[in-house]
């Protein structure tokens, strides 16, 4: 048998198959994912913080302070020609927390005293806490002159209310409060609470207790 010097002649050999990696579409996919979890995290924080809520509500089941003007005694408001306010407004204001278990600390209270939105006085009543259930008692006094001008509908409406000797002031608290359960207070609120009196001059009628109510 001949020698074929190490020739191959049989049939041929294919070609090695080249492997490649085809980009695939799963980034798309992540990040669907990572959206979904983070969707998911948040409404479980919601959840918690409605349900923690709802019993901290149901535990403390709190109620609105309530604001009374009991007595209001006005001996003195003359307008003078160089549109100055002479003054003398004494009040009576009782605040009641019907809570069983927040008390309340009364950081600043400015109570403004205003005829028909014009201010003429404001007063500073001292800061107190008031524990549970209980009534506290404050007695702002406006007194003193103020140059106040008043607009020809404000000067109308005192015209009127000197003939009729009732006048209508209102008295607007502005608030600084923490509410505090067990050893627990919060941040610092700011509620508005408005008064709106209707004053005889110096005791020319009874004058009726006057709710006051939250300003929203």
């Amino acid at each position: 048998m001949s020698q074929l010097n190490g020739a191959y002649y049989g049939p041929s050999i294919p070609p090695p198959k080249t492997s490649y990696h085809r980009p695939g579409r799963g980034g798309g996919c992540c990040c669907g994912c990572l959206f979904s979890l983070i969707f998911k995290l948040i409404l479980t924080v919601i959840i918690i913080v409605g349900i923690a809520g709802f019993v901290f509500w149901l535990i403390v089941r709190p109620n609105v302070v309530k604001f009374h003007v009991t007595d209001a005694t006005l001996t003195q408001f003359n307008y003078t020609a160089n549109n100055t306010l002479h003054y003398d407004l004494a009040l009576n204001i009782t605040v009641r927390n019907p809570n069983k278990r927040l008390g309340i600390y009364y950081d600043r209270i400015e109570a403004r005293a205003m005829f028909h939105d014009a201010r003429f006085d404001s007063q500073f009543p001292e800061p107190f806490y008031q524990g549970h259930k209980s009534t506290k008692v404050l007695n702002p006094v406006f007194k003193g002159q103020q140059v106040v001008p008043l607009n020809a509908e404000q000067s109308a409406e005192l015209k009127k209310e000197n003939a009729t000797g009732v006048y209508e002031i209102d008295v607007k608290m502005y608030l600084r409060v923490r509410f505090k359960l067990g050893v627990l207070k919060t941040k610092t609120l700011k509620p508005k609470v408005s008064c709106d009196l209707r004053v005889p001059f110096k005791g020319s009628a009874a004058f009726e207790t006057t709710k006051c109510h939250w300003d929203r």
